[in-house]
């Protein structure tokens, strides 16, 4: 199973408010050639690590189930391309962004080629805002690198800082 994380807190200049622009990502990835076997309600969560003085809006995540022959880096290039051209600039980290893809799992891989490509995503299992929708499109997913399923991961979560479906 691959898994998707979907997030933004900013809106695109092509389609507006971050659900409208995650949705329309989840279109363009299909037209990539990559199904999407099943999709999260969308959550919001606050900023993680908001660049100082930028007092970001919260942000608008979710989950997606995929299912493609393509491999982890393959996969990968069709989420960059995404994000591109829905107008995503990477220039400072933990930035406000109009889309956040993110290869959070590929089947049972484990990769490790640098900090722009780590497969299993490397922070997914500490997130509320990834453990909670990835809950909703795959129980009993097991993470391939701790070996715990999804459940125990959020059991293991503070309270105070779950995301909330909307």
């Amino acid at each position: 199973m691959i898994l998707l994380g979907l997030g933004a807190n900013i809106p695109s200049a092509a389609f507006g408010a971050p659900r409208e622009t995650l949705e329309a990502a989840l279109a363009m990835i299909v037209d990539a050639g990559v199904s999407v076997l099943a999709r999260s309600r969308w959550y919001t969560s606050p900023p993680e690590s908001p660049t100082p003085g930028a007092g970001q809006e919260w942000y608008t995540n979710g989950v997606a189930a995929l299912a493609t022959d393509l491999d982890a880096g393959a996969v990968l290039a069709v989420l960059m391309d995404v994000e591109r051209r829905l107008g995503r600039v990477r220039a400072v980290r933990n930035e406000a962004r109009v889309i956040d893809l993110d290869l959070l799992a590929h089947g049972e891989l484990v990769i490790d080629r640098g900090p722009d490509f780590v497969v299993p995503h490397p922070r997914m299992h500490v997130r509320s805002f990834v453990l909670l929708p990835l809950a909703e499109v795959a129980p009993g997913w097991r993470h391939p690198k701790l070996g715990v399923t999804v459940e125990a991961l959020i059991r293991g979560l503070p309270r105070a800082a779950l995301a909330a479906p909307i």
